[in-house]
C-alpha cells in the first residue's frame, strides 16, 4: 500500500534524523519506556555542535546520554513532569528540574502554552494500516505529538501493542522520520516484599473497601504492597481505572478478583495511562481487549472518575504537618517524585458515589545516622512542597491507624493525626499543637 512507501521514504538512520534538532530547542522524549534510546545516544553526540536545547520527559529508567556527557549543562538541559528514581538522582546532582504540574492538566498545557520543535517516542512497529500504537506509554504523547513542528519516532520491536479508547496512536502520514535499530529487552520495574508495617497499613484499607470497588494505585512500593493484599482478599468484582498500571493489578487478575464487570463506564474493561512493572505485566496487556489505554487527560479527571462508583484512590506520601498539609514531593527543598496524579484523585474519589481517597505512609522513618524521626510535623516550614492543601486531605493511614479529616476543624485535625503519629513522637506533637493553638484535648497527656 502507499503507506508503506511513506515509511521507506521516512526509514532513517539515528543520526540523520536528529539533525533536524537545532540549538535553542525544545524537545519531547516521551514518558517511561516511551523514552527513545536510539535517538538520545545519537543526540548526545552532536553535544559540541548545540546549545541551550531544552528537552522535556518523565518516568525515566535508564541513564538518559545528553544529561550524562553534558554534566555542566552547557548543551542539553534536561526537565522532568515527575523524577524516577534516576531522575532523582539527577536532581541531586543539578542537572534535571521538575516542571510542576497537576497530571489531568499536562496535555492542556502542551496545547495551549508549550513549544515543542521536535518530538521523539519510541513505539512498537506500524501495523497494516499505517498506524504507530502508542503502547504503554499513552499518557501525554498525543498532545505532544499535535503541537510539535517535527515527530520522530524509534520503533523499538520490543514494545507491546496495547487496545486504546482514543488519543492512542499516529499514523505514518503525520511522521517526519523513522529510526530503527536494535533494542535491549524492555526496563523492568520492581517493588520491595511489602513489610510488616506495609501490611498492617494495607490491612486498614483493605477492611475499608467494598466489593465492585474501582482501584487507582499510585507509585511507590506501598500502594503496590496494598494492592496485592487487595489481590489476596476475599474482596470480588473488583476494576481497574488508574494512571499507573502495576504489577498489583496483574495478581488481582491472577486470582479473579479483577472483573471491571461492576464498572459504571468501561464495563469489562480495565483502563489505565501508561504501565510499569515486569514483563509479565507488559506481556498481558499485549493486544489484551480487556485493558485498555487512555491518555492521562480522560484517565485523572474528576469527571471521568466521580461516574465511577465506590472508586478507591491509594496514594502515599512523604510527610504531614498537623494541619492536615500533605507533602508527597520533597524533603525539605530536596526534590523527590512530583505532584502527578494524587490531587487528581483525591478530588475525583470524593466525588464518586461510595468513592474512599487514602493517602498512606509509615508514621515515621530512620535517617542515615540511625535516628528515628516522625513523618508528622507541627507545620511544614523548612520549604517541603504542599501536594494536597489541607481542604483536601481525606483518609490517612499509618501503621497505628486510620482517620478521616474531611471537614474537621484545626483542633481536631491535630487531634487525629497525632493519634496515628508514632507513640514515641506524640508528646513533642501534642506541646507544638498546645503552642500552635490547636490543642483541646489537653487529658490526652
Amino acid at each position: 500500500m502507499e503507506f508503506r512507501n511513506e515509511y521507506r521514504n521516512k526509514l532513517c538512520t539515528a543520526e540523520e534524523a536528529v539533525k533536524v534538532v537545532k540549538s535553542g530547542d525544545w524537545i519531547d522524549v516521551a514518558v517511561s519506556l516511551g523514552f527513545p534510546t536510539l535517538l538520545d545516544a545519537a543526540l548526545a553526540k552532536r553535544k559540541e555542535e548545540l546549545t541551550d536545547v531544552k528537552v522535556r520527559g518523565y518516568l525515566v529508567l535508564q541513564p538518559i546520554q545528553m544529561v550524562e556527557h553534558d554534566p555542566e549543562r552547557k548543551h542539553f538541559i534536561y526537565n522532568s513532569w515527575h523524577c524516577s528514581a534516576y531522575e532523582r538522582k539527577l536532581c541531586d546532582r543539578g542537572l534535571c528540574n521538575y516542571i510542576p504540574m497537576i497530571y489531568r492538566n499536562v496535555a492542556e498545557y502542551y496545547r495551549r502554552y508549550l513549544t515543542v520543535n521536535v518530538a521523539m517516542m519510541a513505539v512498537p512497529p506500524m501495523d497494516e494500516h499505517g498506524y504507530f500504537n502508542f503502547s504503554i506509554n499513552n499518557a501525554t504523547a498525543r498532545a505532544t505529538m499535535d503541537v510539535a513542528d517535527v515527530i520522530i519516532l524509534e520503533v523499538n520491536e520490543n514494545l507491546p501493542r496495547v487496545y486504546g479508547g482514543h488519543e492512542e496512536m499516529i499514523h505514518i502520514s503525520e511522521v517526519d522520520f523513522v529510526v530503527e535499530g536494535p533494542h535491549e529487552p524492555l526496563l523492568t520495574l520492581s517493588t520491595p516484599p511489602a513489610t510488616e508495617t506495609d501490611q498492617i497499613i494495607a490491612k486498614y484499607i483493605v477492611n475499608a473497601m467494598v466489593d465492585g470497588s474501582t482501584i487507582q494505585l499510585g507509585i511507590g512500593g506501598m500502594p503496590n504492597a496494598v494492592g496485592k493484599m487487595i489481590a489476596e482478599s476475599d474482596l470480588k468484582n473488583l476494576g481497574m481505572h488508574t494512571e499507573l498500571m502495576v504489577d498489583a493489578y496483574l495478581d488481582m487478575h491472577k486470582n479473579g478478583k479483577l472483573t471491571n464487570q461492576k464498572k459504571n463506564i468501561n464495563k469489562r474493561k480495565g483502563t489505565f495511562g501508561f504501565a510499569l512493572g515486569s514483563q509479565e505485566l507488559y506481556d498481558w496487556a499485549c493486544e489484551n481487549p480487556g485493558l485498555v489505554t487512555y491518555p492521562i487527560d480522560y484517565i485523572n479527571a474528576p469527571e471521568t472518575i466521580c461516574q465511577l462508583d465506590n472508586f478507591i484512590s491509594i496514594n502515599n506520601c512523604i510527610a504531614v504537618d498537623l494541619y492536615g498539609q500533605i507533602c508527597s514531593e520533597s524533603t525539605g527543598t530536596r526534590h523527590i517524585s512530583g505532584t502527578g496524579g494524587q490531587l487528581d484523585f483525591l478530588t475525583g474519589a470524593f466525588l464518586s458515589k461510595g468513592g474512599k481517597a487514602f493517602i498512606c505512609m509509615t508514621s515515621s522513618f530512620i535517617d542515615k545516622e540511625g535516628n528515628t524521626k516522625s513523618r508528622f510535623y507541627p507545620t511544614f516550614s523548612r520549604g517541603d512542597i504542599i501536594t494536597n492543601p489541607r481542604s483536601q486531605g481525606f483518609y490517612l493511614v499509618t501503621e497505628y491507624g486510620m482517620v478521616n479529616l474531611a471537614g474537621r476543624s484545626t483542633w481536631e485535625k491535630a487531634e487525629m493525626l497525632i493519634s496515628i503519629a508514632h507513640p514515641n513522637h506524640r508528646e513533642q506533637l501534642i506541646k507544638a499543637a498546645e503552642k500552635q493553638k490547636i490543642w483541646i484535648k489537653s487529658n490526652k497527656r
